[in-house]
């Protein structure tokens, strides 16, 4: 559905670099950045502020703490390896604090955290030997060699994340002298000798450099960095990598990229390496692993791919399972697969501008990358379990828990990849929001993801467009989007409708019409004051899973817009034993009661005899109650619980 006006004469065009993590070259769309949109209230704005006033400090807390920061003062001192601790992967932690700081500091000037900032870049930068080679777990005299476990060691990794701070960094602080992007080039210069054409004919086996690399060649303007990270991503699935226990498709070292059908592997490297595939693709104009991509990513979504958006089913290798395997308490659903997949989902989005790319993308903010950090910021999930049989135990807060082993959100992992990821994340999404059309003369403007924000941004044709949008999204399904200024000629304002937003409705001075999923245009000379009114309908609702999902099929889950709820065991009436003995009544839909979902559930006698096999099925013991589910994302919040997304019907 289009709403025209007519036409009037353009303004020159104008040239702006985003403020963001990713600036592709090509593209049908191109990101608006920090400098162009500001996420001003609303969920996402409480997340912000969260991570800005307490999850940061919070990092630097335990990086210091357990010794992983002053592993680079071990380096500079020559007190390596006696004092080194953590795993061989640390050093990307205090990287990818540096690159959350960084984007923070794009929010707005903080002397303080500028300072802590600049403190730790110099213990990076002291570390660093002649010839650019960086990493506190390798080089030394009793330290493994160089490059000498490309399966596990994960210098490239590290590099990998050290790149993307110093990208973060020169986008947000153009020509800063703290030295970060110089370190940062010297280690990608010396990546590029040893591992050009001429050099070690392999790569890394956690995928990470490949994207990182073509962003520091945007910035940087180094065309050899894009040369590197395309080299990467063609060698991979040649078979350059040992095998493994688990085979090379760990690594998606088995099949070369533009062959494979579907993600598979490790979940986190998976989506990382389609993420600087598709980076590859648009700089260097590859339209068959642009092709490639696009196929890997209907298919991952569409088979392997669970309802939170979450990925990976598999616990001892943080994997993908096969097509529709996708137990939920079994779910591995790893926060960081979820940003990964954010991160890929994304680039995809910038290629193509399909709106399907843009949900996904939200259902895995709200209930992966939302669920992870506790209310306060300082506590987050690992793996993000869909059910939860036992209530578990709360995590100490001064104790560093075991990878994925917390009952409960805890303050700090053994592999703790997941905190300085989430903050990474939210620093920077306001990123995620809007785009503008690629190209000169082009004069649309899309709104993919919904939050109360103030945007102003300079369109091809280079007419400057401003607006502010209003929402309770997605507690209210209504988006306000308000006109600032008067448009020298007309534009299209695109705005997003989710596939679950059957009879979304989009009104322009009074006239309303209904649209269908994909995006809704609306085309006129604006003017200041318009205002475009897209309502959402998000009133909860059963959704269904594939019959080929055997561990959920008889089931049913909730949503309410992107949000999906879940029965926690706190909520169940007195004398109920737990959520494995409610079933729900399908015939009575989920309604909203206050802002609270609720549902009619009976309470379903257990069998109590030696077999657990039986003729027929288990009745109720009780009179059926209606009960309130809870956003996933706030799941586990008030203590220890039972837990789960899909709800057996009675």
């Amino acid at each position: 559905m289009t709403f025209t006006d007519t036409d009037r004469s353009a303004a020159a065009p104008r040239v702006r670099i985003p403020v963001a993590p990713a600036v592709p070259s090509g593209g049908r769309l191109r990101p608006l950045g920090l400098d162009e949109v500001r996420i001003t209230g609303g969920h996402w704005a409480d997340r912000q502020r969260v991570n800005a006033t307490a999850t940061l400090a919070h990092i630097e807390h335990w990086l210091e703490r357990e010794g992983w920061l002053p592993n680079f003062d071990l380096a500079a001192a020559g007190g390596l390896p006696e004092g080194r601790r953590g795993r061989e992967f640390s050093d990307s932690e205090v990287y990818k604090y540096l690159e959350a700081v960084a984007w923070q500091l794009g929010h707005g000037d903080d002397p303080e955290l500028e300072a802590r900032f600049r403190r730790t870049v110099a213990r990076v930068a002291a570390a660093q030997e002649a010839d650019g080679y960086l990493d506190t777990n390798f080089g030394r005299p009793g330290q493994g060699a160089r490059w000498s476990d490309l399966e596990w060691g994960h210098e490239l990794y590290c590099a990998g994340h050290l790149f993307q701070a110093a990208v973060a960094r020169e986008r947000t602080r153009p020509g800063a002298d703290d030295g970060l992007l110089g370190v940062a080039t010297r280690v990608a210069d010396l990546v590029c000798d040893v591992f050009g054409p001429d050099g070690i004919p392999s790569v890394c086996g956690h995928a990470e450099v490949e994207t990182a690399l073509v962003e520091l060649g945007r910035v940087t303007g180094e065309r050899r960095y894009i040369e590197q990270a395309r080299l990467f991503v063609e060698r991979r699935g040649t078979g350059v990598l040992r095998d493994i226990e688990w085979g090379r498709s760990y690594y998606q070292d088995d099949i070369p990229v533009r062959e494979a059908e579907v993600l598979r592997g490790h979940a986190v490297r998976a989506n990382y390496l389609a993420s600087g595939a598709a980076d590859v693709a648009d700089e260097t104009g590859d339209a068959g692993l642009a092709d490639a991509l696009r196929r890997q990513w209907a298919n991952t979504a569409s088979r392997r791919t669970y309802i939170t958006g979450g990925q990976g089913s598999h616990h001892q290798d943080e994997a993908f399972g096969d097509d529709f395997e996708l137990p939920s308490d079994r779910a591995y659903s790893e926060t960081c697969a979820g940003i990964a997949s954010v991160q890929f989902s994304w680039r995809m989005l910038l290629a193509d501008g399909d709106a399907a790319y843009a949900d996904l993308l939200e259902r895995t903010l709200y209930n992966v990358v939302a669920t992870s950090p506790s209310a306060d910021g300082t506590a987050f999930y690992y793996a993000n379990t869909l059910h939860r049989r036992t209530p578990g135990e709360a995590a100490d807060p001064d104790v560093v828990s075991p990878r994925a082993e917390a009952s409960l959100r805890a303050p700090w992992f053994e592999v703790s990849c997941c905190p300085p990821n989430v903050a990474r994340t939210l620093a920077s999404l306001d990123a995620y929001l809007a785009t503008a059309a690629s190209g000169d003369g082009t004069d649309a403007l899309q709104l993919h993801q919904y939050a109360p924000a103030r945007i102003r941004t300079v369109l091809g044709n280079g007419q400057e467009v401003a607006l502010t949008v209003a929402t309770a999204y997605p507690a209210e399904g209504r988006i306000a989007v308000t006109i600032e200024d008067d448009a020298v000629e007309p534009w299209t304002l695109q705005l997003r409708v989710p596939a679950w937003a059957s009879g979304a409705t989009v009104t322009v001075y009074g006239e309303t019409q209904e649209v269908a999923p994909g995006y809704a245009d609306v085309r006129r000379a604006f003017r200041a004051g318009d205002v475009v009114l897209l309502d959402l309908p998000v009133d909860p609702h059963f959704v269904r899973a594939d019959p080929r999902i055997d561990a959920v099929r008889g089931s049913l889950a909730v949503e309410r817009g992107p949000v999906v709820y879940a029965l926690e065991s706190v909520d169940l009436p007195a004398g109920w034993d737990g959520v494995d003995d409610a079933v729900l009544d399908s015939g009575v839909p989920p309604r909203d009661a206050g802002g609270r979902v609720l549902v009619r559930l009976a309470h379903r006698v257990s069998g109590d005899g030696p077999w657990p096999y039986v003729t027929a099925p288990a009745g109720s013991s009780t009179e059926p109650a209606d009960v309130a589910l809870v956003p996933y994302n706030e799941w586990a919040e008030r203590g220890p619980s039972t837990m789960r997304v899909w709800i057996p019907e009675s």
